[in-house]
């Protein structure tokens, strides 16, 4: 490993780590994250929804991602990809918005990590990494786990299909 991968962390007490081997090869799982039209098919878990997406997917490139609540509610998620690495590896951050311009009060870094095992599963690791424990607590009681673990079961279910 690099020292830039997931386990070189040095704030595990700021981060939410979900690791799962996912039924589906790498650069399927890699499609499902980076494919707008895809998005809207797992990314949120019922009962919220993704109602639009812009991906610019390469260092640098902004995205937005607007998921949408049971009650109408739109909650804007623009960010900034620091790191792709196809089939591999995303690294992005609501710290920055389009063109470097810093955001609002950031929140997290996530790191999305789609290791190949070669038998046509994947080592898949999420980490959500924040700027305080605070935000990490309040992103734990949010339901980060049960989330982001619904999300990924959506997510392979999807990526069996494509």
């Amino acid at each position: 490993m690099t020292a830039s991968s997931p386990a070189s962390s040095s704030a595990p007490d700021r981060e939410l780590v979900l690791t799962r081997i996912v039924a589906a090869p790498a650069d399927k799982l890699f499609k499902c994250w980076t494919t707008p039209e895809l998005l809207p098919k797992w990314f949120c878990p019922p009962p919220w929804t993704v109602s639009h997406a812009e991906m610019d997917v390469r260092s640098g490139g902004s995205s937005v991602i607007v998921m949408q609540g049971p009650n109408g509610e739109e909650v804007p998620n623009p960010g900034i990809y620091l790191e792709v690495v196809p089939n591999k590896r995303l690294v992005f951050t609501d710290a920055f918005t389009s063109a470097w311009v810093p955001g609002g009060k950031p929140f997290m870094v996530g790191d999305i990590t789609f290791e190949d095992l070669g038998d046509g599963t994947t080592r898949y690791t999420a980490i959500a990494r924040h700027w305080s424990v605070e935000d990490r607590q309040a992103h734990e009681q949010m339901g980060f786990h049960e989330g982001w673990g619904v999300a990924a079961d959506q997510m392979e279910a999807l990526a069996k299909t494509l």
